[in-house]
């Protein structure tokens, strides 16, 4: 609770800054290196089987088990609002165009890259764990993985992964969100970082009495999986429309088709792992 308090004032002090949205790019640059490096860290302290892990990657015992933690994953990735939110500060860095197709493919590349690479590693550090016989905390599952490959030290880089994670999807979610609102009145967008601290601290104060810190992050995982099939159809039907990306550009086929397929996947699975999601919020 402490924690969300001080990440909370902490986000509202950077919006509060008049060179705010340069401050929130370096920082999220910044942030992502961090937990790059700490989770790296944690994962090769915790010796994990990488090779078994690698074999049961494709040819897992059972794949429906899988379903739900695969599912709110993607959605935690690249579901709901993420899949906007580097599109939108694009947009209004100015950054948009036939010309800068190459700046935003990079961009949108890059990023995909390291949310995967710190997910990879932060498997592999929980792997290592487990296949040890040591038990993770039901209540704080991640930072029991710091603490048993690293002790006390351990558990304190997972405060400070967990502060890097916390500010940068606190910093992307409210300006996202907000971003979103553009179009309801120009008030918004003239009086944005208003809205957007107004945005976090409702947020904070909504968490605050809720609680339940892991289950709520898997619900938001699962929500926002629910939403990726929606956002994904939009962005690819918008790809199609010279309204919207100009008479210029062409969409590459390859992409639309593989766009499709990972739509109608996700689709899928969401309502394949419907009754774990269930079973898991009721427990």
């Amino acid at each position: 609770m402490i924690g969300s308090l001080i990440a909370a004032v902490l986000i509202i002090g950077i919006f509060l800054l008049r060179n705010a949205k340069g401050v929130m790019d370096s920082l999220m640059q910044l942030l992502g290196l961090v937990m790059l490096c700490m989770i790296g860290y944690a994962m090769l302290q915790s010796s994990p089987p990488v090779l078994e892990a690698l074999s049961h990657s494709f040819n897992p015992d059972d794949p429906l088990i899988l379903l739900l933690p695969i599912v709110t994953l993607v959605g935690g990735t690249v579901g709901g609002y993420i899949s906007f939110s580097g599109g939108h500060r694009l947009v209004e860095a100015g950054i948009t165009g036939v010309e800068n197709v190459g700046v935003v493919t990079r961009a949108a590349v890059t990023g995909i890259v390291t949310t995967g690479v710190v997910r990879i590693c932060l498997f592999l550090a929980a792997l290592g764990v487990v296949s040890q016989g040591l038990a993770l905390e039901a209540g704080n599952p991640a930072a029991s993985v710091f603490s048993h490959s690293m002790g006390t030290v351990g558990y304190k880089m997972f405060g400070i992964v967990l502060l890097a994670a916390s500010v940068s999807s606190v910093i992307g979610a409210a300006y996202t969100s907000v971003t979103f609102m553009y179009s309801l009145h120009e008030s918004i967008q003239r009086h944005n970082q208003r809205v957007v601290i107004a945005f976090i601290a409702c947020s904070t104060l909504i968490y605050s009495l809720v609680g339940q810190p892991v289950k709520v992050l898997v619900v938001a995982g699962t929500l926002n999986a629910l939403v990726l099939p929606l956002a994904l159809a939009c962005i690819l039907w918008a790809t199609k429309k010279p309204s919207i990306v100009g008479d210029d550009y062409r969409h590459p086929t390859w992409m639309l088709v593989f766009g499709l397929l990972a739509m109608a996947a996700t689709a899928v699975g969401v309502v394949m792992s419907f009754n774990a999601f269930v079973q898991f919020w009721q427990s």
